[in-house]
C-alpha cells in the first residue's frame, strides 16, 4: 500500500470504531451499518481528494496477480 492507501483505510476503520464507541452498537445488523458508515466516510474523502487531483490515488502495486482463494497449495 501507498502513503493514501493507508491514510484511507486508517481512516475507515478509525471512523467504524468511533460511530461503534459513540453509539455504542450492539447486535450485528447495527455493527454492520457503523461499519458501511466508516467506509462510506473513507471512501467520500478518497473520491474528493482524486477528483481534486484529477487521478486515482490507488497503486496498481498492491494488485495479486492470483486471488488468495485461487492460489494451489504445496
Amino acid at each position: 500500500m501507498d502513503d493514501f492507501e493507508l491514510i484511507f483505510t486508517m481512516l475507515g476503520e478509525r471512523s467504524t470504531t468511533e460511530i461503534h464507541r459513540t453509539e455504542d452498537s450492539k447486535g450485528v445488523p447495527k455493527l454492520k451499518a457503523d461499519a458501511n458508515a466508516g467506509g462510506k466516510i473513507a471512501g467520500d474523502a478518497r473520491k474528493q481528494l482524486e477528483k481534486r487531483l484529477g487521478r486515482s490515488v490507488v497503486s496498481k502495486n498492491n494488485f495479486l496477480k492470483q486471488p488468495e482463494n485461487k492460489k494451489i497449495s504445496e
